[in-house]
């Protein structure tokens, strides 16, 4: 073993313990130092991370930027350890990152999608009420995708009306309480799961119709042909996703509490824990993308304007 890779083994199990689960970024940051095994180098330059940030011209500067910015962070920590270590400048690719504005469903669209699920093939199986009950559940508690996903049997607690979401984003984990309507839709479709698949140890809460856990990728191929059957994907817009669910939730809640006249930035906290969100700021964005709660933000901030003066 290289003492570049033992020292990458080091940097990302400590980085691990520090909660950041680094399943993208350990990938590429095992990519560099198989680069790096290929060229016998031993110590970290700018020019060699800058090579192999730009080693597949196909791909977006963006994915430039990030290979760059994993390597950097590698780079940052070692050079406590070897003075030979180059640290990659900042902006070496500058690139910012443009976050896509959500799809914010109506409801109309939202009870078409549940309808299309509910006809999805065959008849006699669990996949239909797998997806009406699933995506059912994402439009009403802003979880995301892949929360909803690793649910399993122990999570649900139907008396209580509460949902535990274990070491989702960052390693956190928290309890999300539901409404009794969805506590009732869950109760439904955890009876059919249980005619249709008794007797089966699957512990996940979302299974295939063989009992079976599902996966992200089936779920989103099969969203897409739901959104495609009612006409809610074409060449004009960007086609909606199940991520989207989370902002139409978080934009839903801040706009009620701002037209029953509550200050929405007040709350920002509150929905920030309940979205399991590492900073109150990553809850903010949601204001900036919708026009009703922004118009109300800049009226707010007139008024403290005019206070102060």
């Amino acid at each position: 073993m290289s003492t570049l890779r033992k020292s990458m083994d080091e940097y990302l199990t400590m980085r691990r313990r520090l909660g950041f689960k680094l399943h993208e970024a350990g990938q590429r940051l095992e990519g560099f130092v198989r680069f790096m095994e290929r060229r016998r180098a031993s110590h970290i330059s700018a020019s060699l991370a800058l090579t192999w940030a730009r080693e597949s011209p196909s791909v977006q500067p963006v994915i430039w930027a990030q290979r760059l910015g994993v390597v950097r962070g590698f780079a940052c920590y070692l050079s406590a350890f070897d003075s030979h270590t180059e640290i990659p400048p900042a902006g070496l690719l500058p690139h910012r990152y443009h976050r896509r504005a959500p799809y914010l469903y109506t409801d109309e669209e939202t009870r078409r999608i549940l309808a299309a699920a509910l006809a999805l093939p065959p008849a006699s199986e669990l996949r239909r009420w797998t997806y009406f009950t699933l995506i059912g559940l994402l439009s009403v508690t802003g979880l995301r995708p892949g929360e909803v996903v690793s649910l399993e049997l122990e999570d649900v607690d139907l008396k209580e009306c509460v949902l535990t979401v274990r070491g989702s984003k960052h390693g956190k984990s928290r309890y999300v309480p539901i409404h009794s309507s969805t506590r009732d839709a869950l109760a439904d479709y955890l009876r059919r799961r249980e005619r249709c698949l008794a007797g089966s140890p699957e512990t996940h809460l979302f299974v295939t119709s063989q009992g079976k856990p599902l996966s992200g990728e089936v779920i989103s191929h099969t969203f897409t042909a739901l959104t495609q059957k009612i006409g809610l994907r074409d060449s004009t817009r960007y086609a909606p996703r199940l991520i989207d669910y989370r902002h139409l939730f978080a934009v839903t809640t801040l706009a009620r509490l701002a037209r029953s006249g509550k200050d929405p930035e007040r709350w920002l906290p509150v929905l920030s824990t309940f979205l399991g969100h590492q900073w109150t700021k990553d809850t903010y964005w949601y204001v900036e993308q919708h026009p009703e709660l922004m118009k109300g933000a800049m009226k707010r901030l007139e008024r403290r304007w005019r206070d102060v003066s």
